[in-house]
């Protein structure tokens, strides 16, 4: 066996070895995604640089909420659903894709919004993507959505997770009721 077969076979093995992130059909203890047509409510929030409004959201389980995610800030933003360990994860993430140079203060370096076409150079890098389920970035002036079915859930926040953002107190609190 060569010494590029043995980095080949080297590299496919350490990438098999990381950790398998949520898919994107995933579940999660406070809810799962869903389709927009089974919402039964639309929930709009505003995103200004280091601000969300509202600031919290009361649910109840099993309730369907249409969030529709307005950036009308010059900042990059996420509206992330999680508890705080997952955020502290999660920006850690972040912090990565810009420090790759993939994050910009204004948005993802590749040129749009498609995920799974990022990468760094020709190679793509394991883990340096943004296609969570309970997560979407929005770019300045741009409107998203993401649709959520909630259930029993403690401590659970909404917060934008690039870096800088959340510590700046871009965060809320979903109170989820029985």
């Amino acid at each position: 066996m060569t010494v590029r077969n043995r980095l080949s076979l080297a590299a496919c093995l350490w990438v098999l070895s990381l950790p398998v992130m949520a898919s994107p059909a995933g579940h999660y203890d406070f809810g799962q995604p869903a389709p927009a047509a089974s919402a039964t409510r639309t929930v709009e929030i505003d995103m200004t640089d280091m601000a969300f409004s509202p600031r919290s959201l009361e649910v109840k389980a099993g309730e369907t909420v249409r969030f529709v995610l307005v950036n009308k800030g010059q900042l990059l933003h996420e509206f992330n659903l999680g508890d705080a360990a997952m955020h502290a994860a999660h920006q850690k993430e972040m912090l990565e894709m810009q420090q790759s140079g993939m994050l910009t203060p204004a948005g993802m370096s590749h040129g749009g919004m498609d995920h799974a076409a990022m990468g760094h150079g020709s190679q793509p890098m394991p883990g340096m993507k943004h296609d969570d389920p309970n997560s979407v970035l929005v770019e300045p002036g741009k409107t998203a959505e993401l649709t959520w079915t909630f259930s029993k859930a403690d401590n659970l926040e909404f917060a934008c997770n690039v870096p800088g953002h959340y510590q700046a107190g871009m965060v809320g609190k979903v109170k989820v009721a029985p």
